[in-house]
């Protein structure tokens, strides 16, 4: 059975629960809810295992914080044994309008630290990350409070058939592959 690493990205804590920075963690609860199975505490991370057709995910929210992403992520590619090729990352990004989904395969971290520390960690950036839109209307200088800010209520209304169409990109990701996620799914 072909194994995937599915690593949302967040914060842990109430204080950070339903904020925009979170929306990975909010992606593989979606996800995980869905498909009637629970997270429980493990190493680095809060992890689950899916099973789709003959693809094992194991999704895991790492408990590291953001700014530490990449211990959990490099520890448990190397405890399961998973591949570079079979890793997504599930992050939020500032440069995308609001629920828009774009998986790539590569790039830059373009100034999110999830990204930052697990490019640091792996020692590379040529690993798939289905960023997902939160947008980027706050005044010059409240970055932090917005990205760290909670959704408003039409904002969650907006994002939620959002967070389940990420769960369907993610599950294309294994059982079809790149190419035929981003040309479905991208937007």
């Amino acid at each position: 059975m072909t194994k995937y690493l599915i690593a949302g990205l967040g914060n842990i804590g109430p204080d950070y629960e339903g904020t925009r920075h979170n929306i990975g963690f909010e992606v593989l609860d979606s996800l995980a809810k869905e498909s009637g199975i629970s997270f429980s505490s493990d190493r680095y991370a809060f992890r689950a295992e899916l099973k789709v057709k003959n693809k094992q995910l194991i999704l895991i929210k790492p408990t590291t914080y953001m700014n530490l992403s990449g211990k959990a992520v490099n520890y448990w590619l190397q405890q399961e044994k998973i591949p570079l090729r079979n890793l997504l990352v599930v992050v939020d990004d500032l440069a995308l309008p609001h629920g828009t989904l774009r998986l790539k395969l590569k790039g830059s971290d373009g100034g999110q630290n999830g990204l930052k520390n697990i490019n640091q960690v792996l020692g590379r950036q040529d690993y798939a990350r289905l960023r997902f839109g939160i947008g980027n209307d706050f005044p010059r200088g409240h970055q932090v409070d917005y990205v760290l800010g909670k959704w408003s209520t039409e904002e969650q209304t907006l994002i939620q058939p959002k967070v389940l169409k990420a769960g369907e990109a993610i599950k294309s990701f294994a059982l079809a592959g790149a190419a035929i996620t981003m040309n479905q799914f991208n937007g």
